[in-house]
């Protein structure tokens, strides 16, 4: 398949350039006229003659996901046909990843494939709750509705997820400025004070050896330094993507004081949404669980939930495997047991999930506040070495003068 460069003009008389991939000429002259398009100029193009397209948009976020979707309903209620709307849409569609996905899917509908699956060639852009809420809206002939609703899944879950960023920004944040603090103490404000601890005819103290020592070492060895940073965090970040890896991080995260608490919380509130959201489109139970299986980003709640769908296939009712992975809390699995035998199981975790979502947030306000006094006395017991350092020497000069 080759790459053709091409010139054309719109129905609105608009001039547009751009590349395609194409097997021919007349295959992609072909395609550009199915996109409204009229060929002006069309040649293939070389290594280099190629438009150069680097990318520098990131994954969509929930929030992008959750406009498009609230603006492709009310382009549909206001009358406009589902393939003008998706056309619009990639037009001011800002994301160049989340646009270029929309472009796919246009292509796709065209050719007269349902959005539900022109959706699903992009799973990496579309997560899968919205491809089987918009599935079950197609079937059910409430698009628009299921749309609305997703919004609102995805809406509440950045939120959510806003949260627990904000919690980990600001002790992140202030480790890097004091281990930035000790770099510059070290390598420019100590070593001016080396030379004269050498005059001083007592020994130095043991603190300011050590200090003075890590000051010639980070001047003489900061490569090895910066060399063992990077090798940790990709080290770090490689065993995390690792099956043994994902189990030790998400038993970290369910087992330390505070951050347990949270995660617990959170995966509560995720589970919840998403379970009322696609209950609420008719999705069945049992692959509304899976598709909240693959939501969860502590592996252990997805095994658990993985676990719980194939009971419930087995016609166990949900609230028993819940309860029985000793993960969800108390209340999770009473409210969902509680609504399977009134029958409004929908209506529980819809309570649910605005429970804990507060929940959530009382608990990242609770983290924070314990953090920042741990945050404190680390960064008091480090500068007070510091200073220790430097004013141990001087102490023992001024004793030495008074002898004299």
């Amino acid at each position: 398949m080759a790459v053709y460069g091409y010139e054309a003009i719109d129905k609105t008389g608009k001039t547009s350039k751009g590349s395609i991939d194409a097997d021919s000429a007349g295959a992609a002259r072909a395609e550009l006229k199915r996109q409204n398009l009229t060929v002006v100029n069309i040649s293939e193009q070389n290594a280099l003659t190629r438009d150069i397209n680097i990318d520098i948009g990131g994954k969509p976020t929930a929030r992008d996901l959750s406009v498009f979707c609230r603006q492709f309903v009310s382009m549909t209620k206001a009358g406009v046909s589902i393939l003008d709307a998706m056309k619009m849409l990639c037009e001011q569609t800002e994301n160049k990843r989340l646009k270029k996905a929309l472009e796919t899917v246009r292509v796709s509908m065209e050719k007269g494939e349902p959005l539900a699956e022109s959706l699903a060639k992009e799973p990496k852009i579309f997560p899968g709750i919205m491809v089987n809420m918009v599935a079950a809206g197609e079937a059910s002939g409430s698009l628009d509705t299921s749309l609305d609703r997703v919004a609102t899944q995805l809406e509440r879950r950045s939120k959510t997820q806003a949260l627990v960023k904000k919690a980990m920004v600001y002790p992140i944040v202030l480790m890097v400025v004091a281990i930035a603090v000790v770099i510059v103490m070290l390598v420019f404000v100590i070593p001016q004070y080396a030379s004269m601890f050498e005059t001083l005819d007592t020994e130095l103290p043991a603190i300011t050896k050590a200090v003075l020592t890590a000051s010639d070492f980070i001047k003489a060895k900061w490569y090895l330094l910066l060399g063992g940073v990077i090798a940790i965090v990709f080290g770090t970040k490689t065993f995390a993507g690792t099956d043994l890896g994902k189990h030790v991080f998400g038993k970290a995260a369910i087992s330390l004081p505070g951050i347990k608490e949270l995660t617990v919380k959170s995966a509560a509130a995720s589970m919840a949404r998403t379970m009322s959201t696609l209950m609420a489109a008719g999705v069945p139970m049992v692959e509304a669980v899976e598709i909240v299986a693959n939501t969860m980003t502590n592996i252990w709640f997805k095994e658990a939930l993985l676990d719980a769908r194939e009971q419930i296939g087995l016609g166990v009712p949900f609230s028993k495997p819940l309860e029985d992975c000793g993960l969800f809390p108390p209340m999770a699995y009473h409210m969902v047991r509680i609504g399977e035998e009134s029958g409004s199981v929908e209506d529980m975790l819809d309570k649910l999930a605005e429970y804990y979502e507060e929940e959530v947030e009382m608990a990242v306000q609770s983290l924070m506040a314990m953090m920042e006094p741990m945050i404190i006395i680390v960064l008091a017991a480090i500068v007070s070495v510091l200073i220790a350092s430097v004013l141990a020497p001087m102490m023992k000069m001024y004793e030495a003068l008074d002898n004299v």
